[in-house]
């Protein structure tokens, strides 16, 4: 935004210094005429006079064949020789009129767009001073050392004024070529900067691939183990049973082993559908995070009868599905876990949107534990707590534990907030 004003304002003042060099002269001329017309005493006679007259349309002449300025003009031969007849025109029509030197003012600004070269930059410019200073001097041709000394300290001033202005344009255009290049040097950060973002980004969706597929290999390895520790398990427990059956002599622990069998096969059953419920998350197929987890709290109070309560904190945001499925099993991971050691009365889930991270908190008041005595994640992939901070650090988040024995135990899950792709 600063860029485009900056670059319409110096279009602005461009246009209207291409308008002062196109009228200027005219404008300068007519002052000049106006004011030698109402001193013709100052001339010689009437043929002063009629030569005044036409070096003025002389000089007219000579503004359209240069014609108007249309922007920056290049320094060439043509520059240099209208240059050199306008100096001509000025310097005769002042001798006649001292007051022509407005019109030969118009030097000034017109050395250093038709000429070329520093040093006819400069001849030219202290050619100028001349006429400027023999009219500020009482006019041309001097009468007495008086004028001539008046003239020498004239043109001795003029050209310190001039070269102290030389020195500070020089010294503004110094900086007006910085400040171009520290423009175009911070477009092309700028421009790097982006690439870096476009190019992050990338990376990031490529992560997020990686950690998908490093999901899907995890959680085989993970319904691997939870088959092995609890639906093998039983089975195991149920064909023990079924044959302390067949070798029972009476009815009576024939029975006793046959209810712990159907009992077994119950809880595998169980073990089975939670196991299979857990291979995706089906609950946030129609809902949010919040809400699924949400209903994931409702639900395993019903079927736990302990007290649950879910909080949500900050602005809920629409979750990249990666980040909304694995906070969701620590979730139920965690939940879990304090259904079948905890023995809690009561158990709380916090979700908390915090600027660019998001935050799960799963709290109960159950018996706790020692975590440094907790066991190492085993090689198949535990689904225990080291299953839960594996997931977390997959999408580069982290998992704090804090228990102790009788005081209940916290689970604290941060991740990075990552939108949902549009």
């Amino acid at each position: 935004m600063q860029t485009g004003d900056m670059t319409a304002a110096d279009t602005q003042i461009e246009r209207r210094w291409d308008q002062f060099h196109t009228w200027g002269p005219y404008v300068l001329l007519a002052i000049s005429t106006l004011l030698s017309a109402g001193t013709t005493e100052l001339m010689a006679g009437p043929a002063e006079l009629y030569a005044a007259g036409a070096l003025v349309v002389a000089a007219v002449v000579l503004q359209l064949w240069h014609g108007p300025r249309r922007g920056p003009r290049t320094p060439s031969r043509r520059g240099t020789v209208y240059y050199i007849l306008r100096w001509t025109i000025a310097f005769t029509l002042t001798w006649l009129n001292p007051f022509f030197a407005f019109y030969a003012a118009t030097g000034y600004w017109e050395a250093d767009e038709v000429i070329a070269g520093r040093r006819r930059r400069r001849l030219a410019l202290f050619a100028t001073t001349v006429v400027v200073a023999g009219s500020q001097a009482g006019g041309m041709p001097f009468h007495g050392p008086t004028q001539w000394a008046v003239f020498a300290g004239l043109l001795v001033a003029n050209n310190a004024v001039l070269m102290a202005v030389a020195h500070l344009t020089e010294q503004e255009d110094r900086r007006s070529r910085e400040r171009v290049a520290s423009i175009a040097e911070l477009e092309r950060t700028n421009a790097a900067l982006q690439q870096a973002l476009d190019e992050n980004a990338a990376l990031h969706t490529q992560l997020l691939v990686q950690a998908r597929e490093a999901g899907v290999a995890d959680e085989r390895r993970r319904l691997a183990a939870e088959i092995h520790d609890t639906i093998a398990q039983g089975l195991t427990g149920i064909i023990a049973q079924l044959q302390v059956v067949s070798a029972a002599t009476d009815l009576e622990s024939a029975r006793t082993h046959l209810e712990r069998a159907s009992a077994l096969a119950r809880h595998s059953l169980g073990e089975a559908r939670r196991s299979v419920h857990n291979l995706a998350p089906v609950a946030l197929a129609s809902d949010g995070l919040p809400e699924a987890l949400e209903k994931t709290v409702m639900e395993w109070g019903e079927r736990t009868g302990v007290r649950a309560d879910f909080t949500l904190t900050g602005t809920a945001e629409q979750l990249h599905d990666e980040v909304a499925a694995t906070l969701l099993r620590i979730a139920q991971e965690a939940l879990s876990n304090t259904a079948r050691h905890a023995a809690a009365t009561r158990a709380g889930v916090t979700l908390s949107y915090m600027g660019d991270e998001v935050t799960l908190d799963i709290r109960d008041d159950g018996r706790g534990f020692d975590p440094g005595a907790a066991r190492e994640r085993t090689g198949t992939g535990g689904f225990g707590l080291d299953g839960m901070r594996a997931r977390a650090e997959r999408i580069a988040g982290f998992l704090t534990v804090e228990s102790e024995p009788g005081h209940g135990t916290a689970v604290s899950a941060r991740v990075p907030l990552v939108r949902h792709d549009r």
